[in-house]
């Protein structure tokens, strides 16, 4: 018998091992969604393709193949960089550094009270100021967030719902102490309450108001800040929560279904509000089918405004989407490899023409992102921007059978939803009966089982291990801004004019209870320094607070 040394002995027993993970490999394949995917896609087993109809040219109705001629030839998607932590100042210190590392737009993340319309000193707010973003309380913290960052230059998203119009506000006040005219503010609010009833929970206000709040920001942008998206329906979240890629479309677009028939009740024109309604989507790990997932949207999007409502401008009827890399995907073990999930999600969104984008750090399944986090993930796109070709021809997937079967395959499931909701009565009714939300919970729950049977591979949890702890640095927020936030925002209420910041609060809650647009009351109170509670405490008084019904 032969004898084999130590390292002959590893390498064979190294090679079983591969070749044990390689015979388990299912014989059926099946993206997230659940599309059965055959061996190779073909003539065969592909929906035949009428090019007019379906893909059209870039920059032409549908919009499947992307809504401008030249896409990334004329101009780059905006790389914008979400970051906001701690007080003002630090998060305005991290935007100047993305700002200088090549960022072309920023992105606010706001702290837990601040979102739900709470100010720093409220008890409910004790242990959150901060913590998953920067405190704002008014106008004095919003002017130090935006310190040296000259607004008529660049393009700010904010991340924030329940209290979106006041946000708004306050950099807009912003925008007027540095003598930019509102026609020259550009950026994007989220502002999408449906989808925080249904994934997220950072509601105020019943539906009812919180879509009139709304419909009136439509109303003012459209007249005074026209250059500045007004909503950003959020695909992003409802997929965080557990959806697949087809309920994520799905169930965003009923949701912006929602808010288009919200604004033409309230009397606007469609052509008149629908060109700044913006989309949020996640960008996830299935390559193919992600890409897939934002050609599908966009042809369903130009359709529904054409043929449902009736939009004639081009504009309205073009999806112009943000993309974030998927947070859920990161992992806490082995934070490294989130740069390579990362990369492809990112890759996965550029493919399919998103207009934006933010790719997450590696550390975030730990804590807030740190600088050279931050870093790496900007550079991710800049090395796909830059080196990798793939901004360098429009919709270079076009036409592959695998790619237009998907799209194809997508956009029908996606009716069939949009059907099943519409006969439930709409949105509204379909959150109200808790449908949306239990669509969302059978999905996590079947790919949490999948995990754990290891039908669905998550490298470094259920295959792959290392016993190696991490050695990666992480942020840590000092504990004792909260105190120094608290200090500040008392002080303020002690040297403003508490005459007039009450009489603003007055006619904000007198129009508030009338049919007037509360908005332009809204920018007056946040410029006599009313602050974020109490305005959102104002409107509170007069319109209730949201409580979740127990669904079964």
């Amino acid at each position: 018998m032969l004898a084999f040394d130590s390292l002959t002995k590893q390498s064979l027993l190294l090679h079983a091992m591969a070749a044990k993970i390689n015979h388990a490999r299912r014989e059926h394949f099946k993206t997230s969604s659940g599309i059965e995917l055959p061996v190779d896609f073909n003539p065969s087993n592909a929906e035949e393709i009428e090019y007019d109809r379906d893909l059209g040219d870039p920059g032409e109705f549908p919009y499947t193949r992307g809504i401008r001629p030249n896409m990334y030839r004329g101009r780059l998607w905006t790389m914008r960089q979400y970051a906001g932590y701690a007080t003002a100042e630090e998060s305005n210190e991290r935007y100047k550094y993305l700002l200088s590392q090549g960022t072309t737009g920023l992105s606010v993340a706001f702290d837990l009270p601040t979102q739900i319309g709470l100010d720093s000193d409220d008890p409910l707010a004790a242990g959150e100021v901060g913590k998953v973003g920067v405190a704002i309380d008014s106008l004095e913290d919003m002017l130090r967030l935006f310190d040296g960052i000259p607004l008529e230059e660049v393009s700010t998203s904010m991340t924030i719902n329940g209290t979106a119009a006041i946000l708004l506000c306050l950099y807009l006040a912003v925008a007027r102490r540095q003598g930019v005219p509102f026609e020259k503010v550009s950026g994007t609010i989220q502002n999408d309450i449906l989808k925080e009833y249904i994934a997220r929970g950072t509601y105020i206000f019943p539906p009812g108001p919180s879509l009139r709040l709304i419909t009136d920001t439509f109303a003012f942008c459209a007249r005074e800040v026209p250059n500045w998206n007004t909503i950003s329906i959020s695909g992003y979240h409802i997929r965080e929560a557990g959806a697949n890629a087809v309920q994520e479309v799905a169930f965003t677009i009923a949701d912006g279904i929602a808010y288009v028939e919200a604004a033409i009740e309230a009397g606007l024109g469609i052509d008149d509000f629908a060109p700044r309604i913006s989309f949020f989507f996640n960008a996830h790990n299935d390559l193919l089918e992600e890409i897939a997932k934002f050609r599908a949207a966009r042809r369903l999007w130009a359709r529904i405004m054409r043929e449902r409502f009736h939009a004639r401008n081009p504009r309205s009827q073009m999806l112009r989407f943000h993309a974030q890399t998927a947070g859920s995907t990161l992992t806490a073990q082995q934070p490294e490899v989130n740069i390579v999930r990362t990369a492809i999600q990112a890759l996965a969104a550029v493919l399919g023409g998103t207009q934006s984008l933010h790719t997450n750090a590696m550390d975030e399944a730990l804590a807030l992102p740190t600088e050279d986090a931050a870093r790496i993930a900007l550079r991710t796109q800049q090395v796909l921007a830059y080196e990798s070709g793939v901004a360098d021809t429009v919709d270079a997937l076009a036409g592959s059978y695998a790619i237009e079967e998907l799209t194809h395959e997508i956009e029908q499931r996606v009716i069939d939803y949009l059907d099943k909701i519409d006969a439930l009565g709409g949105t509204l009714r379909a959150i109200e009966s808790g449908y949306i939300q239990r669509e969302i919970q059978n999905s996590a729950y079947e790919y949490q089982r999948a995990i754990e049977s290891k039908e669905a591979i998550v490298v470094g949890v259920n295959q792959f291990q290392s016993d190696e702890a991490s050695q990666i640095k992480t942020l840590r927020v000092d504990p004792a801004i909260e105190r120094r936030q608290i200090e500040r925002l008392r002080a303020l209420r002690d040297r403003r004019d508490a005459v007039a910041t009450e009489a603003s609060l007055m006619r904000l809650e007198a129009s508030a209870r009338g049919d007037e647009n509360v908005v332009p009351r809204i920018l007056d109170c946040v410029e006599t320094l009313a602050t974020v509670g109490e305005i959102s405490n104002r409107l509170r008084s007069v319109w209730g607070e949201y409580r979740e019904a127990v669904t079964v």
